[in-house]
């Protein structure tokens, strides 16, 4: 693909695909129509942009009609339909098979595609706060651990049973067994 080819011949190629990715949902839909129409009436009227928002008509549906009335309107139509793809839906506009194609020819050996494909990773959906309680724990018991040898942490027993309460069976038994070894020892 060179650099010639205009929207029009873009969203030729890139019409299956919008209306195949399953992130062209009804709601980002009438977003771009809503911006074609209010942003450029003479790409889109009000009836037009009505009938590409009717929701009895299925969302793929919509999104091919819409597709093919901005080929019929022209090269501004198309361009203006991608620049509102990239104001609204930025991964998918940079996922389409014309830009990755682009970006394929102007860097064959792939050394930027970190900073094109922004991903974020959850390693889990606990929240901080679950962090922030594992981290205590492991902190406890490195301080148990190293000073409780010692005569520093002798009157810990009733802490170390109170900071047990909130823990698992398993948990609890280790604290309230050291608590109770640590007693002894006086």
């Amino acid at each position: 693909m060179a650099d010639v080819d205009g929207y029009h011949e873009q969203l030729q190629r890139d019409a299956q695909f919008l209306c195949s990715d399953l992130r062209m949902d009804t709601d980002l839909v009438d977003k771009l129509v809503l911006q074609l129409n209010r942003i450029y009436p003479q790409i889109l009227t009000d009836k037009e942009a009505h009938k590409f928002r009717n929701l009895s008509v299925p969302t793929k549906v919509r999104l091919a009609e819409l597709l093919k009335h901005l080929q019929v309107k022209g090269e501004e139509a198309c361009h203006e339909f991608y620049r509102g793809l990239h104001i609204h839906a930025e991964d998918i506009y940079f996922s389409l098979p014309t830009r990755v194609k682009r970006r394929e020819l102007a860097d064959p050996k792939w050394t930027n595609t970190v900073a094109i494909r922004r991903e974020r990773y959850v390693l889990n959906d606990r929240g901080p706060m679950f962090f922030l309680s594992c981290l205590s724990f492991a902190v406890g018991l490195a301080m148990l651990y190293y000073y409780g040898e010692g005569d520093t942490l002798r009157g810990t027993s009733p802490l170390l049973h109170c900071s047990a309460a909130g823990l698992s069976k398993g948990a609890k038994d280790v604290f309230i067994s050291y608590a109770d070894v640590g007693t002894k020892k006086k």
